[in-house]
């Protein structure tokens, strides 16, 4: 073991600390070299001196290379196997995280909110909360219980008849069958034109295809609450989730367990969190799969040139490697309908035009012709040749939200999830705070309602509040990116791990970088070793320990010049 106050090691305190010994990636001299854990390290020096070196290729590839070298002999044949870096021996490392300028996620459904898990959060909000509407007409759609229909029952009059009715259809039964299976299974009566009939002797129903079953029938007062649950639990199976309540009023409401529409009868879908992620075949819009546009064909790629003439190529589909199919095709129609070759394309006639765009009788046009090499994209020719004339559009289904309707239709204070995720971090916060529950509701929202407010607020805090929660994360700057990762650090609550970054202030005013100090000594706060690449002398004036490599780049650098707390380098005259 060795002493964490041995002669002769930089740095060296009694404190634990990560002790690096003999580091020699690269171009680093091999120094020995002790980081404190739990404080905020800074490693400075001139472009080229190491710093990547020391804190990228040595220290975090050491700790993935040991991850990696952790897991089961089976897991590791997945893994790519790391090299180890050119250094002699590190100890204390702990669990590595590193945070660089660049955006990981490459994917065209990665976003803001799905990349700091903002939106999953949303999903589940939506999904315990939303109110469901009807994807057609926009009636909000209420699903009953028995337990929330007997909780109504609380509010009506005492001494009232109740009648609950279970509809039951006919389907391919005659009426005679249908009845004797409804008195086998108990009941004996029938709700006909407003009256109580006995099945027994059997009742004529006309041409009807359904009846409605009495299953109960008596006065209402508190003390049968239980008794009129119990009776809709049975008219709700018996009825296929429908039934008919009748009050001493003669009034009938109709009530369903159903997701469906009661205005318009269009089906609904029963809100979970899949309905609202457009990466899930549940929720996804069939339109555009989930992407937000959609390929169109687009005339101006057709027609790139129009002052051209068909013989020059004006169809610019039938103009390269198709001219020798398509052209004695074109050239026949031409003479039959009286088309000039010779007259440039933007002087045809515009019915001539659109017979040749859009085809006619014994012609295919060129969107046909394009429609049917579509068809046929299993060839990676076809693919090459109609992806040249096609451009994105955003999705007529969906209109870019990527969700599929009934997701769509969903609503929390009065706006949909993609209503919100349209907002910027900082609307989105606003919106989250100015939620307001019911009390049972609020114990359903109270803890994702803390993540989503604790997740907006880190955004905020690195300076990214004005980010929209649907931003592609592939069109975030090297550090954009980056800040949304230290967010995320501070989501994750780690303890006890090692955050090695790259140059976290590039992009952030000087009035910014403040508060970005504060964000990075909170992850220190907590246990966690900080070590920052970073030539801000704000954050270096910050730093619990500072290390400076050099004196120059390249094979002049590598050299350890100081290290020790960032005081310690003014008093020895040392400047950055």
């Amino acid at each position: 073991m060795i002493d964490p106050a041995e002669p002769g090691v930089a740095g060296s305190s009694r404190a634990p600390a990560i002790r690096i010994r003999g580091a020699r990636q690269h171009n680093l001299k091999n120094f020995d070299l002790d980081l404190p854990r739990g404080g905020l390290t800074v490693i400075t020096g001139v472009s080229g001196s190491g710093k990547s070196s020391l804190a990228f290729d040595t220290l975090y590839a050491e700790g993935q290379r040991r991850y990696v070298e952790s897991v089961s002999a089976y897991a590791r044949q997945f893994l790519e196997r790391l090299p180890r870096p050119d250094v002699d021996v590190i100890h204390g490392l702990t669990p590595a995280v590193a945070i660089q300028q660049q955006s990981g996620a490459r994917s065209a459904r990665s976003t803001v909110g799905t990349a700091t898990e903002i939106y999953d959060y949303l999903r589940l909000l939506f999904a315990r909360l939303g109110v469901v509407h009807c994807a057609k007409c926009g009636q909000g759609i209420h699903v009953d219980r028995p337990g929330s229909i007997a909780a109504e029952a609380a509010g009506w009059t005492g001494g009232e008849s109740i009648t609950v009715l279970a509809r039951v259809g006919l389907g391919s039964l005659g009426f005679a069958d249908l009845a004797e299976q409804l008195l086998k299974a108990g009941f004996t009566r029938l709700w006909r034109d407003g009256d109580v009939v006995p099945l027994e002797p059997l009742p004529s129903i006309g041409r009807a295809r359904e009846v409605r079953v009495v299953v109960d029938r008596f006065r209402w007062s508190p003390e049968e609450s239980s008794r009129l649950a119990e009776s809709c639990e049975t008219a709700f199976r018996r009825g296929e989730g429908t039934l008919e309540l009748v009050r001493g009023n003669g009034a009938v409401e109709a009530k369903s367990e159903r997701w469906i529409c009661a205005h318009c009868g269009t089906p609904a879908l029963r809100p979970e969190p899949g309905l609202f992620s457009f990466s899930s075949a549940l929720g996804v819009c069939p339109e555009c799969r989930g992407f937000g546009d959609v390929l169109a064909f687009d005339l101006e790629r057709i027609v790139p040139d129009p002052t051209l003439t068909l013989r020059e190529g004006a169809l610019r589909p039938w103009a390269g490697s198709w001219r020798r199919i398509a052209w004695p095709r074109l050239e026949k129609f031409a003479r039959t309908e009286g088309i000039a070759l010779d007259q440039p394309w933007n002087r045809l006639p515009e019915p001539k035009r659109r017979v040749l765009i859009e085809g006619g009788e014994g012609f295919r046009g060129v969107m046909p012709f394009l429609e049917r090499l579509k068809q046929k994209s299993y060839k990676a020719g076809n693919r090459f040749v109609v992806k040249k004339y096609q451009t994105a559009r955003r999705c007529g289904s969906c209109g870019g939200a990527r969700l599929r309707r009934e997701a769509l239709a969903v609503r929390l204070a009065g706006l949909g999830i993609a209503d919100v995720s349209r907002m910027s971090v900082a609307e989105a916060a606003g919106f989250v705070r100015g939620l307001e529950f019911s009390g049972g509701e609020r114990e359903i929202a109270g803890p994702v309602l803390g993540e989503l407010e604790a997740r907006l607020s880190f955004l905020e805090r690195v300076d990214l509040g004005y980010l929209t929660l649907d931003r592609m994360t592939r069109t975030l700057s090297g550090g954009e990116a980056q800040r949304i990762e230290l967010a995320n650090a501070l989501g994750a609550h780690l303890a006890d791990t090692l955050y090695v970054l790259d140059e976290p202030t590039i992009g952030l005013h000087p009035r910014d970088t403040g508060r970005l100090i504060g964000i990075l000594e909170d992850l220190a706060a907590r246990g966690n070793t900080v070590v920052i690449v970073e030539h801000e002398p704000l954050v270096i004036r910050a730093a619990d320990t500072l290390v400076d490599l050099g004196p120059g780049a390249g094979e002049q650098g590598g050299q350890l010049l100081y290290a020790g707390p960032a005081a310690g380098m003014a008093t020895a005259g040392t400047e950055t």
